[in-house]
């Protein structure tokens, strides 16, 4: 494929620079950590938020949702952006709308400047910088090993800062308040800023591609209709309308109609359907579109992006889940909250830190596919041992096999994906890659948490109900694993995924 034959190691790129792999790499994965704390931080302050800001559960709900949504509707566009004003640029683009956004969250007197700070801001400025964080680790590290190894840290920030966020966010919200939780944020991304300074990034090969605007409206609208149509199950229900449903005072489906669900999906199928159409259209007049339709040909970076897009629906879903349930059905405070959420992060950190000799001794399929079984035993034992009454003790063996699961399929999906392309398309594969875990996140917390907060469903039924549904995408992803990859592709050799055992 030609990547060997580019001087694309960390080790040439730091002798040629005088800058350390550690040192290069350390701000990348901050970078993957303070983004997905973001998101996961927020779960065990929704009451607290709620209340400060005279909203709902459905509404806090809703900002979460939008923040993973509008990470995933721009994340392609982003990467695009990446290779067109450079990856670094775009990193450190994407760093300063964080913070901005981060700033604007933290002072919010209502819910609309909330969304606006997070859900929008913060949103946009992830879409800018996380795509650069994965192309640049794929260009500094070009063998599979030392690949895993880079993938393997900023998987498991990312992995670690989702499912730390509950216990950091409710120890900050208890102690001081939620609006802290933003602060520390910013402050985060002040010491990545000073980090990534010394961020060595060379031109990216052939020409400066040009900005498909088209497709990417078609694109971001698409899947902002079809997370959006979910949302709204929590409101009117999934089949038929619990009641009349209005834009701008004019009712568009009475009660008892098909539930608004249904317009939303049918206007995102669409919309997605006329993006595809737009991209083979430009791509075969020669054209440069927002994604080529090759990278969608590929069927083992399609089961590694199927793979991502569940692992990190299950995580958010679960995590939202539990926070809702402890906070409005078991009174817990945030920090309560937070510490019951502690065994996943400890099983996300352990396997994690695990990932580079897993991926010398095991098959990338075979890594992902343990991945999803733990994940789902510990499902089965969420829904076996935690009912109204029980000890909070009882959480804790269901948490800790959902953390080893994820944790170890973070790394292996990833991997399969950037893994499956040369250089020259890591800009849109990371883009991709990016957009699908995000929709994954967007699909969990929608998905999920319109089944808890279900005005219908009281007591332990809207959680037990809305743990089966993750298990069922959970078993998806065990059907995906078994068709997993075999092989990966390395420079220009291709090579089996279970490497020898190094020391």
């Amino acid at each position: 494929m030609g990547q060997s034959t580019l001087p694309s190691t960390a080790a040439t790129l730091a002798e040629a620079s005088g800058v350390t792999p550690g040192a290069m790499l350390r701000p990348l994965v901050l970078a993957q950590f303070v983004c997905s704390y973001a998101a996961s931080s927020m779960n065990v302050a929704i009451s607290d938020i709620a209340g400060d800001l005279s909203t709902t559960v459905s509404g806090v709900q809703a900002a979460i949702t939008l923040f993973t949504l509008t990470m995933a509707a721009l994340m392609i566009s982003g990467s695009k952006l990446s290779d067109i004003i450079g990856r670094k640029s775009s990193f450190e683009l994407g760093l300063g709308v964080y913070a901005t956004g981060a700033l604007v969250a933290a002072a919010s007197p209502s819910l609309g400047v909330l969304l606006i700070g997070y859900s929008l801001l913060q949103g946009i400025g992830t879409a800018l910088l996380i795509p650069p964080v994965y192309i640049l680790a794929t260009v500094f590290y070009s063998d599979l090993a030392s690949r895993a190894r880079a993938f393997g840290a900023i998987s498991a920030a990312g992995g670690i800062g989702a499912a730390a966020g509950p216990l950091v966010g409710g120890l900050i919200t208890t102690s001081t308040s939620w609006r802290v939780s933003f602060l520390l944020q910013v402050a985060l991304v002040l010491s990545i800023m000073w980090l990534g300074r010394r961020i060595q990034d060379r031109a990216r090969p052939g020409p400066r591609p040009s900005f498909d605007l088209t497709g990417a409206i078609l694109s971001a609208a698409g899947l902002v209709c079809i997370v959006v149509g979910i949302l709204q199950t929590g409101t009117y229900g999934w089949l038929t309308a619990q009641q009349d449903f209005a834009i701008g005072g004019v009712v568009l489906i009475e009660a008892g109609g098909p539930s608004p669900l249904w317009l939303f999906e049918v206007a995102g199928g669409v919309l997605l359907l006329a993006f595809f159409r737009h991209i083979r259209s430009v791509d075969r007049a020669g054209g440069v579109p927002l994604l080529r339709p090759r990278l969608f040909q590929n069927r083992v970076a399609n089961l590694g992006l199927l793979t991502q897009c569940l692992q990190w629906l299950v995580l958010l879903g679960l995590s939202f889940v539990v926070s809702v349930y402890l906070q409005t059905v078991r009174g817990f405070t945030a920090i309560e909250t937070g510490l019951v959420l502690t065994p996943a992060t400890i099983g996300i950190l352990v396997s994690s830190m695990a990932a580079e000799r897993m991926a010398r001794r095991r098959a990338q399929s075979a890594v992902i596919l343990l991945g999803f079984v733990l994940t789902l035993i510990g499902l089965g034992l969420l829904l076996l041992l935690v009912d109204i009454s029980s000890n909070v003790l009882s959480f804790a063996p269901g948490l800790l096999s959902v953390g080893l699961g994820v944790g170890a399929m973070l790394t292996a999906s990833v991997n399969v994906v950037q893994s499956s392309f040369d250089e020259a398309d890591q800009g849109e594969i990371s883009g991709l890659s990016r957009s699908i875990s995000n929709l994954g996140s967007s699909l969990g917390v929608a998905i999920a948490g319109s089944v808890v907060v279900s005005p219908v469903l009281t007591g332990n039924q809207g959680y037990a109900l809305a743990l089966v549904v993750l298990a069922l995408f959970a078993l998806v992803g065990v059907v995906a694993a078994l068709f997993g990859p075999r092989r990966l592709r390395e420079g220009r050799a291709v090579i089996t995924e279970a490497l020898p055992a190094g020391p």
